[in-house]
């Protein structure tokens, strides 16, 4: 897969280069597929927020399922047990990109592998993975206990598609814990390479280069307790 793993969606003219260059053509000629799964997990998150994001209602500058795609639906993983691989495999299949919401990360990764969708994922070469916050993080090897709402073993690791963890919503105003001092000392247990973004940045995976696509700010933890580089 191609990944565009953000913070806050697609909120400037940069990254929404970055995800048509992704996606090899324009975003009208692209169909999508919403994955709304993680808010179900998270305690700050509402089936308000969950219409909001499938309708494309986010408000402000931020966009996702409102980008002007030339077909939107929506894979709720939690159902996809229940219906069988024949039916909804096709779907996904024929998706450009996933537009993969955030909420809580390591429900979403229990739900993509109950609902087999993580297993697919090694065989969608071309499809483009768009992640929002838990969205993106869900494909790390884990995000730190401070980011764990969803508790069945205690665990905060999820799926490991990439090398590096993700610290969101880096000095979101209002939001207390995501300080870039809280970054640091969150990267200091992660114990491995990790990036810290603002809602204005993203991270492109495209086979094995990684990139970062910003308006705004941005720190790379490097895994040694004393070492990070930050633009």
């Amino acid at each position: 897969m191609k990944l565009l793993l953000t913070s806050g969606g697609i909120t400037n003219d940069s990254i929404r280069a970055a995800l048509v260059e992704l996606l090899g053509k324009p975003v009208e000629e692209s169909r999508a597929l919403v994955v709304p799964t993680a808010q179900w997990g998270h305690p700050m998150c509402t089936p308000e927020s969950v219409w909001r994001t499938v309708a494309g209602r986010w408000g402000g500058d931020a966009h996702f399922a409102d980008l002007g795609w030339k077909s939107v639906g929506v894979l709720e993983l939690t159902a996809l047990p229940t219906i069988g691989e024949e039916r909804w495999m096709p779907w996904v299949r024929e998706a450009d990109v996933l537009l993969v919401d955030g909420g809580e990360a390591v429900y979403l990764a229990h739900w993509m592998r109950e609902s087999g969708l993580a297993e697919l994922l090694s065989s969608l070469r071309d499809t483009v993975w768009v992640g929002v916050s838990g969205g993106s993080m869900v494909l790390t090897p884990r995000i730190g206990p401070e980011f764990v709402e969803w508790r069945p073993d205690g665990t905060d690791e999820t799926l490991g598609l990439v090398d590096f963890s993700i610290f969101p919503h880096l000095d979101y105003p209002g939001w207390s814990f995501n300080t870039s001092e809280n970054a640091r000392r969150w990267s200091a247990k992660i114990a491995g390479p990790a990036y810290a973004i603002d809602d204005q940045t993203a991270l492109v995976v495209d086979g094995t280069d990684v990139r970062v696509v910003s308006e705004g700010r941005w720190e790379f933890f490097d895994g040694d307790p004393g070492g990070s580089s930050r633009a």
